[in-house]
């Protein structure tokens, strides 16, 4: 069925894992009539968590579009990952969205995924609603939890539907709006008599009455005036604030249980925004802004927001259409690469389920088949008016681990493979490390590398292990030193001779600098560039540990030449061996990689970070405050690359999931020596050192 853009509500489940999201997208779904029962996220069997990896792991892994047609309006619930390491999925939905439906858990409160929905909700404008789930359960303190998100969403907080336990243990849902009360029995709704309601949730009625009378001086008059809000004005009133972001409306119930999801349902119809109340900012060929309205009969514009790769079905990508609509018979430009896009048939995707569509209408959602170049943050659009939106913005990739192929033979496919994957998962990054020649896979966590080595083995056949990259040091020397280098051989026909002397010394900067000061033509000039390739060929193993030689300066004084044996391989040669006899003279050092971190964490955490910075053999160079962040602070260190492997792990559960962090290599810093021994030891195991070296 098509729905006109005015009967769509685009909603990001956004909250902390384990709060009851997937719970409540399945029970959504089941009350739709679109699945005969329930699925349970413990069996595996919900319609959002149908990857492999989220029903061994037991948690939604990736963001999933889940289509509910309820009462005349169709609901595309996009269930988003509450685990940390999955943060991609939130960024992805919240791109398709108007809306963010933030779960609480009435078990465990307020927690830090539900504080970062509400913060994303803020900062990309989105209206909010808060749901508490698991309302019924006996250790549910909802009143508690209402405190709480006051606490830490300010103000716009306003309870709407509040519970009350009855003497008989079970719980009754009280809308505040009507001052009715309700209870459930099988998932049906049923009213009862609850007196003195007016009485007993009096401060609440007063409070949401002055958060809607704010909307509009009309109701601000009647408010003071003492005349009741009639439940018109109520809802109107309240969808007014939660469209202009002054209202956070809070509801409660229990999905498990079906209770007070009617409650929910007929507010998320009535107060969150449809795509035609919220139109987006996108440039134009010029960069000019331009708005997007949910115009059915404008030119199409649309935005993919999530690919999937598939080995066996193909490319699948998900796409929000902002403006006319989108066909298999669409002429489309991709606004990226400036290129018409060839397109597949459109489908509606609620889960793992496809079927196919006519076409996807303005301001809904729905998937692309086989899409040849377009990939997430694309925007797809009609020739007539090329416009681009912005693309997701994903937290960045900070734990990095070096790939081992498992089975021989594989090396080449694991490149590819990365590839599609990194189509699904933008925010996995790969490169080749060109210091140490490994593949190097970064991601947010060690769950999230974890899930992507299952992925690349499950879905592309490709086995790999992971292990801590190598650091790369370098070598240096710190006092001068002149040797000698001469190379004679003979053989049948010509021999090879080559003679100098060559003075190395510390210099400034991070290169190999050579210069020449013969007198006299002992090395004839034409040698010369021979004399400084051997000294650079030489200081690309250092003679400690085997790592590149920096800082030096080499100059050639003198030498001897013969006009019959000498060639440029004899003086290559000659230079090699002055290196090697003068460099463990000089004093050689080893260097390791200093990087800038910039944490940003809460103010509690500022001491705590600071005291691990000097654990970890680092400088704090200063602390300001977090401009992205309320009450956050940003702590600027230098730190040494390889004290930093873990740090994601410490930052997260210091923060409790709350602080992120860059770093960047800034420059080398002489290794304490007492710690030399352990990575010439390394070096060795890796076999840095060859017997030319040692």
């Amino acid at each position: 069925m098509e729905y006109a853009s005015k009967d769509i509500r685009n909603i990001l489940v956004a909250g902390h894992a384990g709060c009851g999201k997937t719970t409540l997208v399945e029970a959504l779904l089941y009350m739709s009539g679109a699945t005969e029962r329930m699925g349970r996220v413990e069996d595996g069997t919900t319609a959002s968590d149908f990857d492999p990896e989220e029903a061994k792991r037991k948690a939604s892994l990736n963001s999933s579009v889940v289509p509910v047609e309820l009462d005349g309006t169709k609901f595309n619930l996009i269930d988003a990952p509450g685990l940390f390491d999955f943060e991609a999925g939130v960024a992805e939905g919240a791109a398709a969205a108007e809306s963010v439906l933030i779960c609480v858990s009435g078990r465990s409160g307020v927690s830090v995924g539900a504080e970062k929905a509400y913060r994303l909700a803020v900062k990309q404008n989105k209206a909010r609603l808060v749901f508490v789930t698991k309302a019924d359960l006996e250790n549910a303190d909802y009143f508690k939890i209402l405190e709480q998100m006051k606490i830490r969403f300010g103000p716009s907080v306003c309870p709407c539907v509040v519970p009350a336990r009855l003497d008989d243990g079970t719980v009754a849902y009280i809308n505040l709006f009507s001052q009715k009360a309700f209870k459930y029995e099988s998932g049906k709704q049923v009213q009862i008599d609850l007196p003195d309601i007016g009485h007993r949730f009096e401060g609440l009625i007063q409070a949401m009455n002055e958060a809607i009378a704010e909307t509009d001086e009309a109701l601000m008059e009647k408010f003071f005036e003492g005349e009741p809000f009639t439940t018109e004005e109520i809802v109107a009133g309240m969808a007014a604030g939660v469209r202009s972001g002054q209202i956070t409306p809070v509801f409660c119930g229990s999905a498990v249980n079906l209770q007070a999801m009617d409650m929910l349902v007929y507010n998320l119809r009535e107060l969150l925004p449809a795509p035609s109340a919220a139109p987006v900012l996108a440039e134009d060929a010029a960069g000019e802004p331009v708005e997007i309205a949910a115009d059915p009969g404008a030119p199409t514009c649309a935005y993919v927001f999530k690919t999937v790769a598939d080995p066996f079905v193909g490319k699948l990508s998900f796409i929000k259409v902002l403006a006319g609509k989108l066909s298999a018979a669409s002429g489309v430009i991709n606004a990226r690469t400036g290129q018409p896009e060839r397109m597949g048939k459109t489908l509606t995707v609620c889960g793992k389920r496809q079927t196919d569509a006519a076409c996807i209408p303005a301001g809904d959602i729905g998937a692309v088949a086989k899409l040849p170049t377009a990939k997430t943050g694309d925007t797809l659009c009609d020739a007539a008016r090329v416009v681009k939106l912005p693309a997701p913005a994903y937290p960045e990739a900070c734990y990095r681990m070096a790939v081992k192929v498992a089975k021989k033979g594989d090396e080449g496919k694991v490149s590819g493979a990365l590839a599609r994957l990194m189509e699904e998962d933008p925010s996995i990054t790969y490169t080749v490390d060109p210091e140490t020649k490994q593949q190097v896979i970064a991601g947010l966590g060690t769950q999230h590398l974890e899930v992507a080595v299952a992925k690349l083995k499950n879905k592309f056949g490709v086995e790999i292990t992971l292990e801590a990259p190598r650091v790369p040091y370098r070598e240096s020397i710190r006092k001068s030193c002149k040797a000698q280098g001469r190379h004679k051989k003979q053989t049948g026909g010509h021999g090879q001779f080559g003679d100098v002397w060559i003075q190395f010394e510390p210099c400034e900067g991070d290169e190999i600098q050579f210069e020449e000061k013969v007198f006299g033509g002992s090395v004839p000039k034409n040698f010369f560039p021979a004399v400084e390739k051997g000294v650079r060929q030489a200081a690309a193993h250092g003679v400690l540990a085997g790592y590149p030689m920096v800082g030096m300066k080499a100059t050639l004084l003198d030498g001897s030449y013969h006009p019959v044996d000498s060639s440029e391989m004899a003086f290559i040669m000659a230079a090699k061996l002055a290196y090697k006899a003068a460099v463990p003279e000089a004093g050689p050092v080893l260097l390791e990689p200093i990087g800038t971190l910039q944490a940003h964490v809460p103010a509690e955490n500022t001491g705590d970070i600071m005291g691990e910075v000097t654990k970890r053999r680092g400088r704090v160079l200063g602390m300001s405050p977090d401009p992205e962040e309320e009450g956050g602070q940003v702590v600027e260190a230098e730190v040494p690359m390889a004290e930093m492997q873990d740090f994601t792990t410490y930052l997260r559960q210091l923060t409790q999931g709350r602080g992120r962090f860059s770093f960047a290599f800034v420059r080398y810093e002489t290794l304490p020596q007492m710690l030399e021994a352990k990575v010439i030891e390394q070096a060795k195991a890796l076999g840095n050192l060859n017997e030319d070296d040692a």
